[in-house]
């Protein structure tokens, strides 16, 4: 049975998340107790989070399983202080307002590192499929969209290969400034920016997802795995149903690997009732 905050400290809970919520941070997540301080959120009301799979949830690491963790005390971490777009039923409006609220971000440290731009999202809010890629490259850092370079033109090959066009999709990565050197981005730093990804998912609300690549995959869905254990099946992602595929830089490096990102995709034009094309990605 759930136990009642105690008011004083839901007082201060709001306080401490209408400070994060200035910062852009939305949301929060639990960590487990510590052998040196077993007390610790004790008094944090929490349940599992029912949209995580039994099989995902044995995949995951104890630190990726608290992350799944949501307070059930009066849904505070939401009443504290709403987001911009809270209560907005236009995609556009929404996604607006979230720009608007990222603004010229330095909420860490790739700010700093040389970033010309913050690189967004683009395409049709109102779509039904939705490309989440890792980060910007120099080309997307130089024009402020994502996946312009050499890998956006094999990404749109692979949109075009499935009958569709690069506007009728939403293409978004889940971290918005450029690594320097193209590096992986650092866990923090993702954690600092994906908050706005997924209020960018949440304003748009696709029917489906494809994660290009691990880093993608192991971000949105909080599980550390091989490629191979995430392609070739769905995942539940708040709702909305997740597929992996490789990223196409890595195709790029490896085109033996595209006749099996075409398989990944078919399983998502199946999944949106699309007619699947004959030919496949080039």
């Amino acid at each position: 049975m759930a136990r009642v905050l105690d008011p004083q400290l839901k007082r201060a809970l709001a306080e401490r998340i209408r400070y994060y919520n200035e910062l852009g941070i939305y949301d929060f997540y639990r960590r487990e107790p510590t052998e040196a301080n077993p007390g610790a959120m004790q008094d944090a009301v929490v349940h599992e989070n029912p949209a995580i799979q039994p099989e995902q949830r044995d995949l995951m690491t104890p630190r990726a399983k608290a992350a799944v963790a949501v307070l059930t005390e009066d849904n505070i971490f939401e009443t504290a202080n709403p987001k911009p777009e809270s209560g907005v039923a236009d995609p556009v409006q929404a996604l607006r307002l979230i720009r608007e609220d990222l603004g010229d971000c330095t909420r860490c440290r790739l700010s700093k590192q040389g970033r010309k731009q913050i690189v967004f999202g683009v395409g049709n809010p109102k779509t039904e499929l939705m490309f989440i890629g890792e980060a910007p490259g120099a080309d997307e850092d130089q024009q402020g969209e994502p996946f312009v370079g050499r890998a956006g033109q094999l990404l749109n090959n692979m949109i075009k290969a499935m009958g569709l066009r690069r506007e009728d999709i939403y293409i978004a990565n889940i971290i918005k400034c450029r690594p320097p050197g193209n590096r992986t981005p650092e866990r923090d730093e993702c954690e600092t920016c994906s908050p706005f990804l997924m209020r960018q998912i949440a304003a748009i609300k696709p029917k489906a997802i494809v994660a290009l690549g691990a880093v993608a995959a192991k971000t949105l869905l909080a599980i550390n795995a091989p490629m191979s254990e995430f392609r070739g099946r769905w995942f539940d992602f708040r709702g909305t149903k997740l597929a992996v595929t490789y990223h196409p830089a890595f195709l790029l490096r490896d085109p033996r690997q595209k006749k099996e990102a075409w398989k990944d995709l078919q399983m998502v034009m199946k999944e949106l009732g699309m007619a699947i094309p004959a030919k496949g990605v080039e």
